[in-house]
Formats: structure tokens, sequence, C-alpha cells
């Protein structure tokens, strides 16, 4: 006797659920993989392979520091501009890499999103796991330019740091998770982005110290990386006390960027394969 057949339909709730969560426990051997694939594909073949992710934040230190440190005269806190710039490259860096690959995480598996069904938040998710990985990397010269300029971090810094990571890669995932959304309709994100983070560059303190911008500083707080970036330099090179407020709003900010970005993907999960 002939049983009819069964069709399972998946779809993808419009907000973010438990179950959402649960799935990507129950696909966290995918993570790793595409973590892990991506962090491979990004060195293969390379002459210095891992190397790279040391070689960008260290020559955009030098070249800061020859102009803005040298020759312009940038102030730096008190503490020496190279270390001083490098803090805020470490983590901008981190971010900036994250968000424009993010943004780009759906595009680039557009084979696999069309063919295979698992929870779509683990490519963004995957693709900023990769850029800690280099930011682990990079750390390595930092700790190196504190033992030659004799910088001792504080506790409470070496406490904070979890915390500063958290919050940039909330913000970074956040950004790219909207970005990624538009981008599978819009290509043109691809292009804007990298002009747009030049710009976000030159509004975030990593060349500068927050305190150029006078009575109109608390503006920068609403830049999560800002107060990260701040407080880093805190932190580890004691530029001024650790700001427990700026970390509070940048804190609030990324979770608020987070959760816009997420529902952004959410509401347009369903229509990714259809359209890109």
């Amino acid at each position: 006797m002939a049983t009819s057949a069964q069709t399972t339909v998946i779809r993808p709730k419009k907000t973010l659920s438990l179950q959402d969560f649960k799935e990507i426990w129950s696909h966290r051997e995918l993570l790793y993989f595409f973590t892990w694939r991506d962090f491979k594909v990004r060195y293969k073949q390379t002459f210095i392979g891992v190397a790279w992710a040391l070689f960008q934040p260290i020559m955009s230190m030098v070249v800061f520091s020859l102009f803005f440190g040298k020759l312009a005269g940038v102030p730096s806190d008190g503490v020496p501009y190279p270390i001083f710039v490098y803090v805020g490259l470490l983590f901008w860096q981190f971010f900036s890499d994250a968000l424009n690959d993010t943004s780009n995480s759906l595009i680039s598996n557009q084979s696999i999103v069309t063919k295979v069904y698992f929870p779509r938040l683990i490519l963004p998710i995957s693709t900023v796991a990769t850029k800690l990985v280099d930011f682990g990397i990079a750390a390595v010269i930092l700790i190196g330019l504190m033992f030659y300029y004799h910088f001792v971090p504080s506790l409470e810094g070496l406490f904070l740091l979890p915390l500063l990571l958290i919050i940039t890669f909330a913000s970074a995932l956040g950004g790219g998770l909207f970005l990624a959304s538009i981008n599978v309709r819009y290509r043109d994100v691809r292009y804007i982005l990298p002009y747009f983070i030049q710009l976000l560059l030159f509004v975030t303190p990593v060349i500068y110290s927050a305190s150029i911008a006078g009575k109109y500083s608390w503006v920068l707080a609403f830049n999560p990386m800002s107060g990260v970036i701040q407080s880093a330099r805190a932190a580890f090179l004691h530029t001024a006390p650790i700001n427990w407020l700026l970390i509070t709003i940048s804190l609030v900010a990324s979770i608020m960027i987070l959760v816009v970005g997420t529902i952004v993907f959410k509401k347009t999960e369903r229509f990714f394969a259809d359209i890109i």
C-alpha cells in the first residue's frame, strides 16, 4: 500500500526567538567550521601567511606616527604616539574588518545559502569570530610595545578587556547584520561601505585623543568604538582614569546596534535564497 510523501517546509521567523539560539547551539560545529574555513582561505597561498594580520596595523601605526605624530604633532595624552595609536588601531582594525566582511558574508556564501538549510546567523557570527583571531595575533605586537615603553596594565584594565571585546564584537555584528541584509538586495553596499568606514575612522578617536574635541567630546560617546578605544588606552596606557559611564554608554549603544541589526536580518531572512 503506497503512502503519501510528507513535505517539511522550513520558514524563518521574523523575529529573534529562543529557538534561534537553540539552532545556533545545535549547529555549533558548523559555526566552528565556517570560522576555521574563513581563516584558512584568507591566508591560503600567501607568502607570509598569518603575518598579514600583523602587517596592516603595524604599517598603519608607522604611517600615522610619521604624519600625525611627528609632522602634525597630534597630542597623544602624554604617551608615545606609536603605542597610543596602535591601541586604537588594534580595536579599530577588528571592528572595521569585521563590519566589512560581515556585510558580504551572505553574498560570499551564495551557493550554500541557496542550497542548504542552516541558521543564517551562523555566517555573520563566524565572520566576526575570524577577526577575533586576527585581533589575538595583532595583540602580540601591543604586548611588545608595552614592554618597550615600560607600560604595565592595571588589574582593573585586564578585567576590562573582555568587556571591550564584547562591545566591539556586538557593534561589528549588529552593523554587519544590517548591512548584509541590505547587500542581498542592493549590491551598492560593497562599494559604499569602504568609503563609509574611512569617514568613520575620522570621527572615532583612533589617530587622535578624544580630548581634542574639547567640550564637544561627549558627542563621540554615542559611537561605541569611541568608548572602547578611550577605555582601552586608559586601561593599558593610563592616559586617564577609567570612565565607567563612557563604557556603559558604549555598551548600551552596541546592544542597540545589535538588536536593530538582528531585527532587520530576521525580517529579511526569508527572502535571502530568492533574491541573492
